[in-house]
């Protein structure tokens, strides 16, 4: 499954599962990570300013012994970030700190500042201005591609409204027990590609006794379940591992889930986030 690859609306091909790396705050953590899971057969890296980690990522995709071209690397812009001017000083910084020639992916990192995340404003005009940051790097070919992150419909469609190129992603919080399933169709059916980051929901879907009994019937790992479930959503998953044992067995996807089983998935209880985990702005909705 690490070999395979969607095609985003602009033709970009782009890995069906990607590594990603929240929280490993350190760079010389971050460039090992990196390297383990080039080594290991990842070839989609995914990152953010926020993460504080884009040097550490950069090293790690230039020590990994592969050419440039084979690596597909994703950045994000600050969430805080809602001018065209501060959006275009922050993609030539990522560019630097990364030390690539260029971004395959970037995104904005969410439609509303962190502090703001749970509120009701929008920021139309802000992502907007954002955007255009991000259109004119694209057009410059410094990035790759462009996309969005945590942007419900009414956001995207601010975008597919007012924007000369549409987004090509949008990378939300989904897993089993938390599958927006309607915001996945709307972004669908615009040809927006959906990407999940936390596919094991921050670790709790590890305790749920009714994913445990799913995973148990196919004889796999809840995390190769979680990863195949969004697989068979055609969303792409970047699971975060490790050790390189864990980085192998989340990429070990080759069964499938019947529609019986997906169906029951699909609609189990949403899951109680940990105290330790709703600290996070993303896991408080």
């Amino acid at each position: 499954m690490l070999e395979e690859n969607y095609t985003l609306s602009n033709g970009i091909k782009i890995p069906k599962i990607g590594f990603g790396t929240w929280l490993i705050n350190k760079n010389e953590d971050a460039a090992k990570a990196v390297k383990r899971a080039i080594e290991t057969g990842y070839r989609h890296i995914d990152t953010a300013e926020a993460y504080e980690n884009e040097v550490g990522v950069g090293q790690g995709v230039r020590q990994s012994g592969l050419e440039r071209h084979q690596i597909f690397v994703t950045t994000k812009l600050r969430a805080e970030f809602k001018t065209f001017a501060e959006a275009t000083e922050a993609i030539n910084e990522s560019l630097a700190k990364l030390d690539l020639d260029y971004i395959d992916l970037m995104i904005i990192h969410s439609p509303k500042p962190w502090s703001e995340f749970t509120k009701d404003a929008h920021y139309f005009k802000g992502n907007l201005a954002a955007w255009q940051a991000l259109e004119a790097a694209y057009q410059a070919g410094k990035i790759k591609a462009i996309g969005v992150s945590n942007f419900e419909e009414v956001d995207l469609q601010n975008l597919l409204d007012h924007a000369k190129i549409k987004p090509m992603v949008n990378q939300i919080l989904a897993h089993i027990g938390n599958t927006p399933l309607k915001l996945i169709e709307f972004a669908q059916k615009n040809n927006i590609l959906v990407e999940a980051y936390s596919p094991f929901g921050h670790g709790d879907m590890f305790n749920n006794q009714a994913i445990q009994a799913v995973a148990a019937k196919y004889q796999v790992s809840v995390a190769q379940l979680a990863v195949r479930y969004l697989l068979q959503l055609n969303l792409l998953p970047l699971p975060k591992a490790s050790s390189i044992e864990h980085m192998k067995d989340n990429a070990r996807t080759d069964f499938v889930i019947n529609a019986a089983d997906m169906s029951l998935l699909k609609s189990l209880d949403k899951i109680v986030y940990s105290d330790d985990n709703q600290k996070f702005p993303v896991y408080q909705k």
